[in-house]
């Protein structure tokens, strides 16, 4: 296995503060634009959103291996991330990233482990390593036996 990778992304203007990032080996190219509070147009992806997607990306692939790895089995993972943006002295920059993993799993009785092998994804993700601003983890467990018995509660009752 080497020690480093090398990645490379071009971007290109199109539009008025606008324009497309494209990968050589990758289509289609994806159109940007600034957010609209930074005088962009409405509706397409932002640097902002870019960065956020890609620890959104990471972190799900990192879990995912780190399952696979520990023999884990789950029934989905879903990912949200919250980027918060103020101006400081030297400008603009991300000072907090919230991850929001929802990991669903068969039993109760693997919670902890899935808890444990959560913190591990965080903590292994190469892009939040990466990252200067503060991170937040806020994981949720949902456990599919206790989804049932819920709506098994839910439906035995009468509605009024």
């Amino acid at each position: 296995m080497e020690n480093q990778y090398q990645y490379r992304v071009s971007a290109f203007s199109t539009e008025r503060r606008g324009g497309v990032v494209a990968v050589d080996e990758i289509r289609p190219t994806i159109p940007f634009s600034p957010p609209p509070e930074f005088q962009g147009d409405p509706g397409y992806w932002t640097p902002e959103h870019f960065f956020l997607a890609s620890v959104a990306g990471c972190f799900i692939s990192t879990f995912s291996g780190i399952a696979e790895f520990s023999k884990f089995e789950f029934l989905s993972l879903e990912m949200q991330v919250e980027g918060s943006i103020q101006k400081e002295e030297n400008g603009w920059r991300f000072t907090q990233i919230t991850l929001r993993p929802k990991l669903k799993i068969v039993s109760v009785t693997e919670r902890e482990r899935a808890v444990r092998l959560l913190e591990k994804a965080q903590k292994a993700c190469l892009i939040t390593r990466s990252l200067s601003s503060r991170v937040a983890f806020e994981p949720e467990i949902q456990v599919e036996e206790e989804i049932l018995e819920t709506q098994k509660l839910e439906n035995s009752f009468p509605v009024t």
